[in-house]
């Protein structure tokens, strides 16, 4: 017992009149305690209550037909067996027990984070002992284990502890390479020899993962790949040099402060120079892709090997996103050429993953060009782009493809924006698409698809029901059997006080009609008059109304709803929704404006709709993206919104980072006036009703230089505001003893005081 816990004992037992000296009485059986369906902050964000059961992490095996995952070790305590199951039967073995990771002189079993196959299943690959670079634990320890000699090393034992970055086997399972302090590494798995593969890396030059705003926007963390020939590595580079520096302080952490600087482009700066080379695993000089433009103003989104040893595939963006080619680059003299260009008005997205079909004389690929994105085939030497999913929905993403069945398993929502489901659709773009799974389902569906497109793993999950996760059998998406039902946490949440939530369609005007939900209150009376709580974020990266578990913000806005609230959200024009791309490009150029008006317009469409609605209590609140979209509605409708909270906001769009804020709004120079009045800074002025402002002093992604910056415009406008700053916390403000408890704690009080709970009369 901690002497804080036994002094708390006593405490409590004074209170109560017990002397600790006394004889110790009979121990009488403690009841189970009833459960209370009622929420409180505590029991959403103080304890594992609510924690809903996971499955995996499971690695579907290259046959197909077998998949790996980690299960608690009987005989290792504290350790994770890899078990191997088959998918037909159910069969199960261990295939490496956790007592066989054991490291010499260590105490136990090594700790899995992650881990990997070679493509022969034959050798294992482990990530543990992990350190947060950034949004992620990227840098760690790895080890190799051998299945046939049941030998355990540690790769890069010369390199200080957790230093590895991104280690991964070769495709013929000999070698595994990995980053270390900006710099490429090859070793041999058989000898331990060490090769290390470039030179130039520092402070200033990154070679095989990416600088700060790449990673951000563009997900490049591990940014090398092996050839499939393992002969070859090919990487990314970025030279920062011209990349303005960010610096941020850390007061509490030491007796003085400490500060962390790191490059930084905002809208309009420098970005890095990004170049795409090939270097020898065994050594060599590094021959560099020729790619067309100026480094420092062009991006490459991705980087994979062309289906052969010899030839890289690169997505090749212009600085302002409109114009993505996809550059096929020889290995051999650097020489690229152009396979095919997707472009655009208002910006392109890039395609996460290169599929090559027809034993790669095809690349499959996804595009807006007919007004919906649709998947296309395209041809290796040029040509036209063919349409493989005609109609008139989006195709959100290319889950498997079955090339001898001739089928194409994509996620898409043919006519609810709400839900994603997945279906399979010919390759030959004929036919229409067929639902896999049961008619009639609803919420948000995922899938992880087999190599041989006969199983996948099936989660799905409702906005106020958890996940369940179960193997499904392909392709009528059969389920088989359960892997995670997470049964416990359905039943608490079940019964809970509530009504379910409701999903809906709103028009808002001009012929528009927004999604949204809502929750009541569990004692909802149509007679009187509620409050309106509007959860906001309404930018080009999310959406709010899903129909896919909420976990703690549910349970959070349930809880409200318990208190007396209404608690609703909307998704604007500009919101990534399967509704076509003139939906989601409508905001191009006006950020926060189109989208705020659509916030505000959904408001009064529901106060004039739902007549138990009080116009009086109206709030609003979001984070990131949607604290800047809660600024703008408290700023730009100061007569609408009666209270707002807003967590991590961005001011004023120019302290953004480049690739996301051009991306959507162009170039500072040529739209300075929509960068204005895009940014609810600029409005701070207008502001009537109750604001409370949340930041991490530690946001790299969203600077506290916007927070400072906005109190000051607040003060000198004279407005009354609410303030809170976390020291050192980053834009998720999770970091520190009693953080999340104490935040969610403070956003019920500031409601409670400022958008009083509860039905009034009429």
């Amino acid at each position: 017992m901690t002497r804080r816990l036994k002094t708390l004992v006593l405490f409590a037992l004074l209170l109560v009149g017990v002397s600790t000296f006394a004889a110790p009485a009979q121990e009488k059986p403690v009841p189970e305690k009833a459960f209370d369906p009622v929420l409180t902050v505590e029991r959403i964000f103080a304890g594992r209550e609510f924690a809903a059961e996971r499955f995996g992490p499971a690695r579907w095996m290259s046959d197909g037909e077998s998949y790996t995952t980690l299960e608690p070790s009987a005989q290792a305590k504290g350790g994770r067996d890899l078990v191997l199951y088959r998918a037909e039967t159910g069969g199960r073995s261990v295939l490496v027990p956790a007592a066989r990771l054991v490291p010499a002189a260590a105490s136990g079993p090594l700790d899995i984070e992650d881990y990997a196959w070679s493509p022969d299943g034959k050798v294992l690959i482990v990530f543990t002992n992990s350190k947060r670079v950034w949004r992620q634990n990227t840098r760690g320890d790895f080890w190799t284990y051998e299945l046939a000699t049941g030998r355990l090393r540690q790769l890069g034992r010369d390199f200080e502890a957790s230093s590895l970055m991104f280690a991964k086997l070769s495709p013929d399972g000999r070698k595994a390479a990995y980053v270390v302090k900006n710099n490429i590494y090859a070793e041999d798995l058989a000898t331990g020899r060490v090769v290390q593969l470039t030179f130039d890396g520092g402070p200033d030059v990154i070679n095989g993962t990416a600088d700060w705003v790449n990673e951000e926007e563009f997900s490049i963390r591990d940014g090398f790949r092996w050839s499939p020939d393992s002969v070859s590595i090919a990487f990314w580079q970025f030279d920062t040099t011209r990349v303005p520096v960010f610096t941020m302080i850390n007061n509490t952490d030491s007796l003085y402060p400490v500060t962390t600087s790191f490059k930084h482009p905002k809208p309009g700066q420098p970005n890095s120079a990004v170049r795409a080379g090939v270097v020898p695993a065994a050594g060599g000089p590094v021959v560099w892709m020729r790619t067309p433009g100026d480094p420092s103003n062009t991006y490459i989104a991705r980087l994979e090997w062309a289906g052969n040893s010899h030839e890289v595939v690169l997505q090749h963006l212009t600085r302002l996103q409109n114009t993505l080619s996809v550059l096929i680059g020889d290995v051999t003299t650097g020489g690229v050429r152009t396979m095919f260009t997707d472009t655009d008005k208002a910006w392109v997205e890039i395609m996460d993953d290169f599929v090559w079909l027809d034993r790669g004389q095809r690349l499959l690929w996804l595009s807006e060009r007919d007004g919906w994105q649709h998947a296309y085939a395209v041809g290796r030497d040029g040509g036209q782009a063919k349409l493989l999913t005609p109609g008139d929905y989006d195709v959100l993403s290319v889950n498997a493809v079955d090339e001898k069945g001739g089928w194409l398993y994509v996620t898409a929502s043919l006519s609810d924006a709400t839900k994603r489901f997945l279906y399979r659709v010919r390759m030959d773009g004929k036919g229409k698409p067929e639902l896999v799974g049961p008619a009639g389902q609803g919420g948000i569906h995922r899938f992880d698809i087999s190599p041989s497109a006969r199983w996948a793993f099936h989660s799905f999950s409702t906005l106020d029901e958890p996940p369940v996760t179960e193997l499904v059998r392909l392709p009528k998406g059969d389920a088989i059997r359960t892997l995670a039902a997470n049964k416990e946490l359905r039943a608490k949440v079940g019964a809970l006080s509530r009504k379910r939530a409701e999903f809906f369609k709103l028009a808002i005007g001009d012929g528009v009609q927004v999604d949204g939900w809502r929750i009541l209150p569990p004692d909802f009376d149509p007679s009187r008059k509620y409050p309106l709580l509007v959860y906001v974020y309404g930018e080009p990266a999310g959406q709010t109304v899903q129909d896919g578990w909420g976990g703690g913000g549910y349970l959070w806005h349930l809880m409200l709803a318990q208190r007396g609230y209404i608690v609703a959200s909307f998704d604007n024009r500009g919101t990534p929704a399967p509704r076509g791309r003139a939906w989601r490009k409508s905001i191009y150029r006006q950020i926060g404006i189109l989208a705020s008006a659509d916030q505000a317009a959904a408001v009064r469409a529901a106060v004039a709709s739902w007549p138990f609605v009080d116009a009086e209590r109206v709030g609003v609140w979001g984070w990131s993206g949607g604290g800047s979209m809660t600024l703008n509605a408290m700023f730009r409708y100061p007569d609408l919104y009666k209270a707002g909270l807003s967590v991590a906001s961005v001011p004023d769009q120019r302290l953004y980072d480049t690739i996301y804020q051009e991306r959507y709004m162009g170039l500072p120079g040529d739209n300075a006036e929509g960068y204005k009045n895009g940014s609810p800074i600029t409005f701070a002025k207008d502001l009537k009703g109750q604001l409370l402002i949340v930041h991490g002093t530690g946001d790299d992604n969203v600077h506290y230089q916007g927070f400072e910056l906005l109190v000051n415009a607040l003060v000198a406008a004279n407005k009354q505001f609410r303030m809170m700053a976390y020291p050192n916390r980053s834009h998720g403000i999770t970091e520190g003893q009693g953080t999340t408890l104490h935040l969610y704690t403070m956003f019920t009080r500031f409601f409670e005081e400022n958008l009083p709970p509860g039905g009034r009369a009429r």
